[in-house]
């Protein structure tokens, strides 16, 4: 280990560590844009100066690495002076768009104009002006006149997505982010160039003008789009969920997550959600009574269908309720593009849309459970299953085979179909009853992911406050009597709409 000093506090940093990774570790505020922990070492913003003893110039922190007994300070006059003269030049060809720009409330240039600019402007010329709301691809906007040119999103293309479609363009003042005459930016990965962007230059056309970021909470979950279970920060409201950002995970994401997986957040909204109770009459229900109902008449000739998209903890209290209380070993496992499962896209997606198949595989090896998908279909042929409760997936944009699916199931003479989502081809039935299920975002509980790690998910705000989770029905059809749900920021829940706005203009 290297010992050294910054800004007065000692410190002890392995071989190789830079200056900057020591004022991070250090907890010491530094300017600094073009660098970025995930992505190669650029030094083109020279925002990161630092003085070092003995040096007489100030050094960028990005590219200077710590030697033994280094003293490092960024404090100093002649360092603030240098950093309030490059965030100018940063600023002269900014444009005004602060009360427009749809990063507002988590611009980096702002923040860091606050904590090291405040300086007095001395330039007299004109603006150059740039293009502005560039169509890069299907989900990325461009606003060349924000880009400072810290080359973060170009550098992604080139060493992550490896897809290489945005470059630097032009000369000197001119030089401009794009992409090639033809090429658009669409990648599995594009958005991560929205989050890594620290100005207002690249936008998501999914969340631009939807919310200013301060009228949003946040809670950190786990993406439930694969089976990597990538560690995420879901943005929310009572209107809805509105955004999905990666947070670091070095042993899972690192700190990226995929396209797809920004979705996720769509059908936890009210308007996919299936909010009550309700019979092949079309009657609702109140989600309880109607699970108590139905555990007095489930009989020993019930089976259990579950799908990967539920936590363990939920697992074992459904399979337990069956094979215990039931006496039931009808209990399987509904595998969605079984042919797909061990595909991989050699960054993060995988091709199992599960997040806890290995989850729910554990817990069926536990308890013994080894029939088959053959078995299930047998037995319907035969009209074996007198009930068949059904734990469907709620990204049902995962289950291509859905449809077919359903009418499988329909062969037994009364389907139980718990799901959060709405599900048209169920509502067509004559002998289903369907009974609303808590989405990931509205519960506690652990998904293991394709390389056996648990992590937990957390609850934000309930949206359907009526649903019921696994376990709370596995209780009640074991006789217990669950206390009535209560919900988190229930106030949140009152619609208000002084925040949303539907109304969005074209690009």
């Amino acid at each position: 280990m290297l010992k050294c000093n910054i800004n007065g506090q000692a410190l002890e940093v392995k071989p190789g560590t830079t200056i900057m990774e020591a004022m991070h570790q250090a907890d010491q505020a530094i300017a600094h844009y073009c660098w970025h922990p995930g992505l190669s070492i650029a030094g083109v913003c020279r925002l990161c100066m630092v003085e070092i003893k003995g040096n007489p110039r100030p050094q960028i922190a990005c590219n200077t690495q710590i030697t033994e007994g280094m003293e490092v300070n960024n404090k100093s006059a002649m360092v603030t002076d240098a950093v309030k003269w490059g965030l100018d030049f940063h600023l002269i060809n900014h444009p005004l768009d602060c009360p427009i720009c749809d990063q507002a409330g988590e611009c980096g240039l702002q923040e860091q104009y606050m904590e090291f600019g405040k300086y007095t402007p001395e330039m007299s010329e004109a603006k150059v002006k740039k293009h502005k709301v560039v169509d890069l691809g299907p989900r990325v906007v461009l606003d060349s006149e924000r880009c400072i040119l810290c080359s973060r999103c170009v550098r992604f293309t080139d060493e992550v997505s490896k897809t290489n479609e945005l470059g630097i363009f032009n000369r000197g003042d001119r030089s401009e982010i794009g992409t090639a005459p033809g090429v658009k930016l669409d990648n599995n990965y594009s958005m991560n160039t929205v989050d890594i962007c620290p100005v207002g230059a690249l936008t998501s056309k999914d969340f631009r003008f939807r919310q200013r970021v301060w009228f949003l909470k946040e809670v950190d979950t786990i993406c439930n789009g694969c089976s990597t279970g990538c560690n995420i920060r879901l943005y929310y409201n009572k209107e809805g969920v509105f955004r999905a950002k990666p947070v670091e995970n070095m042993d899972v994401n690192g700190y990226w997550m995929c396209d797809v997986g920004r979705d996720v957040y769509k059908y936890i909204n009210r308007e996919h959600r299936l909010l009550d109770a309700r019979n092949s009459k079309g009657e609702f229900l109140v989600p309880m009574v109607a699970a108590k109902k139905l555990a007095g008449e489930l009989k020993s000739g019930a089976a259990l269908v579950l799908t990967g998209q539920y936590t363990v903890e939920e697992y074992a209290s459904i399979v337990g309720a069956f094979k215990t209380n039931l006496g039931s070993t009808q209990i399987y496992h509904w595998i969605n593009n079984p042919e797909e499962l061990e595909k991989f896209d050699g960054i993060l997606y995988r091709g199992d849309k599960n997040p806890n198949t290995k989850g729910l595989t554990q817990i069926l090896e536990k308890n013994g459970v080894k029939t088959t998908w053959t078995d299930l279909e047998k037995n319907l042929a035969d009209g074996k299953i007198e009930t068949l409760v059904v734990a469907a997936p709620e990204n049902q944009a995962a289950y291509p085979d859905l449809a077919s699916k359903v009418a499988l199931f329909a062969k037994a003479k009364s389907l139980v179909w718990l799901s959060s989502a709405k599900t048209p081809a169920v509502d067509t039935l004559a002998n289903a009853l369907q009974i609303p299920m808590k989405s990931f975002f509205e519960k506690v509980g652990t998904f293991v992911n394709f390389k056996g790690i648990e992590q937990k998910t957390h609850k934000g705000l309930d949206f359907a406050p009526q649903a019921l989770s696994l376990t709370t029905f596995a209780e009640i059809l074991v006789g217990q009597n669950p206390s009535p749900v209560e919900v988190k920021d229930a106030h949140l829940l009152k619609m208000v709409h002084n925040e949303y706005t539907a109304q969005r203009g074209e690009l």
